[in-house]
């Protein structure tokens, strides 16, 4: 075992003029006469490798001169300062040793490749450069995430997975045979595990995947995604969106502090498209939003729900999400709690992203009276005896109370600028594709 310290790429500036040992796989090599440049990775990024024939062994630098693509090698040398590299280091090597010589027919060689291909591949493609910072920012973003909630109080409460009725219809649900007990369901939400954890303990979130049995084929859409959802006691409507505005807010800066660079460089993401992410977010109501898509040539009308074309044309008003408020109520779930100012309305909200991403949040004020709330499950063709536990929490200490959901997934492909979200997790899960 090498004494030498084991450095890896995103920390190399640490140990600038010292020897050290790197361990990776070889991404891209080049040969200059008396030069072989590697590039290699270790997960954390790729620097290159300069391996001159006097300054190792003949039988390493001959060796260096034939490793196939994806070979994994401990290299050892000397960091050095260059400018020219996009880290700004680069490795001066003494020695190299093979740990695994790769097969020489990786299928993904440094060209183009269809997306299909890739997603079959989806298990090397993680490997690439772009996939690394996409799934740097995922882990920035969740950790954001947990630190923002945890920061402010809040309880992390996990919601089950199987769950024995729906939270926002029937339609979307994947079923699965349980035992005896018959049908079990994948969760949609965590909502309503949610909202009992927050009469206990006042200020929760759960975390965690969340299914969707959603027959859509659009570049915003997985069957299996992750969310998290914040439920609060005693709060309302309008508490509701200054969470939401503050999470958001919180969330881009602290990918700004940690991936600007890398954002630019790899992904060419605009990143001033993040730097507008300050409060105030422009609230405009359902209505409002209606009669400025009609304005914009939309054939939409009062009552209709907002699609990916409406919600683009909406965006393209603002340099912020902008957070629409106070939907119809036939178009949101039986759980929300109807305007009294107008009962047609609920007291909903959805912060739709900049740059045509859509909704990213959602969520509202939800009904905290038992009548009321017996007489909406009904209303949309649910079995009350299926919320019995849920309805308990109307008759004993019922508030007012409200929160919301925010997929990681749609966020992802947001502050990142990608097209789709099935490159925001590692293995996604769509309509037509259960593998890798």
């Amino acid at each position: 075992m090498s004494s030498l310290p084991r450095a890896w790429i995103n920390e190399i500036g640490r140990y600038e003029g010292q020897e050290v040992e790197l361990r990776g796989w070889l991404d891209n090599r080049r040969s200059s006469g008396k030069l072989h440049f590697l590039q290699v990775r270790d997960g954390t990024g790729v620097i290159q490798c300069v391996v001159f024939k006097g300054d190792v062994t003949p039988e390493v630098f001959e060796q260096t001169d034939h490793l196939p693509q994806e070979s994994a090698i401990k290299v050892r040398g000397t960091v050095r300062a260059d400018a020219r590299s996009p880290i700004g280091y680069e490795i001066g090597v003494k020695d190299v040793e093979v740990v695994h010589k790769a097969a020489p027919d990786y299928p993904l060689g440094h060209k183009e490749h269809g997306v299909a291909f890739l997603m079959d591949k989806r298990h090397l493609w993680l490997r690439s450069n772009r996939q690394r910072v996409v799934m740097a920012v995922r882990h920035t973003i969740i950790k954001a995430i947990r630190d923002f909630f945890d920061a402010r109080g809040f309880r992390l409460v996990d919601a089950p997975i199987f769950t024995p009725n729906a939270c926002e219809g029937t339609t979307t649900l994947f079923e699965v045979p349980y035992f005896d007990l018959g049908k079990a369901y994948l969760t949609q939400s965590g909502q309503l595990y949610g909202e009992a954890a927050a009469m206990a303990y006042g200020k929760i979130y759960t975390f965690g995947p969340t299914f969707r049995a959603e027959k859509s084929k659009t570049r915003r859409h997985l069957t299996e995604f992750w969310m998290v959802e914040p439920e609060v006691a005693f709060m309302d409507l309008e508490e509701d969106m200054d969470l939401a505005e503050d999470f958001l807010c919180f969330i881009a800066q602290r990918v700004l502090e940690n991936h600007a660079k890398e954002l630019q460089t790899v992904l060419e993401r605009d990143i001033s498209k993040l730097e507008t992410v300050k409060k105030p977010f422009p609230r405009i109501t359902y209505d409002e939003a209606v009669k400025v898509l009609q304005a914009a040539g939309n054939p939409i009308q009062w009552g209709d729900d907002f699609g990916g074309d409406e919600e683009t044309i909406l965006c393209s008003q603002y340099d912020r999400p902008v957070m629409v408020h106070r939907y119809p109520a036939d178009l949101k779930a039986f759980y929300f709690k109807h305007d009294p100012q107008n009962p047609k309305l609920a007291l909903g909200v959805d912060v739709l992203a900049p740059e045509g991403y859509g909704e990213i949040i959602g969520g509202g004020q939800r009904e905290e009276d038992y009548e009321t709330l017996v007489r909406r499950i009904q209303e949309h063709n649910l079995p009350v005896e299926a919320f019995d536990w849920y309805l308990d929490l109307r008759k004993w200490g019922s508030v007012p109370h409200a929160g919301f959901g925010l997929g990681v997934e749609r966020t992802v492909a947001w502050m990142c600028g990608l097209h789709h979200v099935r490159e925001t997790i590692p293995f996604p899960r769509m309509m037509e594709r259960l593998t890798p």
